[in-house]
């Protein structure tokens, strides 16, 4: 959850957004959830998210900002240069992570696969043989 932009001009993550991030991020530590690199948009609040996410996770090697994951930006850019062996945490914005999610699951990103929540995690992973796309599994802050 970001601040309202009248209160900070890059919107960064309210208190209970951070709460919500180190929650997550605790969660997704005692599962012994493993990320090697975690990219981010460089908006504030995605920059904050993959910080608290990295610092929270043993395994992170690399937080990164790269270009074509704000929230408008077109998710089937970055789509197939996507594979699930990289063990990368993508931190970014709606409505993109929605289509990203569908464009990998579906090949369209104007079909809606998953409902995302700010602070969530959604991974996905790829059939070894096949090469589609699943959802694995999700951590979401609330359960509405």
């Amino acid at each position: 959850m970001a601040v309202p932009r009248e209160q900070d001009p890059e919107q960064g993550l309210s208190r209970e957004g951070i709460r919500d991030v180190e929650r997550i991020g605790m969660v997704a530590k005692g599962y012994g959830v493993r990320v090697a690199s975690i990219q981010h948009s460089g908006k504030r609040r995605a920059r904050q998210t993959a910080e608290i996410l990295a610092s929270t996770l043993d395994s992170v090697q690399e937080v990164r900002e790269i270009p074509g994951i704000g929230p408008l930006d077109d998710a089937t850019l970055l789509a197939p240069s996507l594979k699930s062996r990289d063990n990368r945490m993508l931190v970014g914005h709606l409505p993109f992570l929605e289509k990203l999610t569908s464009t990998l699951l579906t090949g369209s990103a104007d079909l809606r696969i998953f409902k995302f929540q700010n602070g969530g995690i959604v991974a996905l992973d790829q059939d070894p043989e096949s090469g589609s796309w699943y959802i694995k599994w999700t951590l979401m802050p609330h359960i509405s």
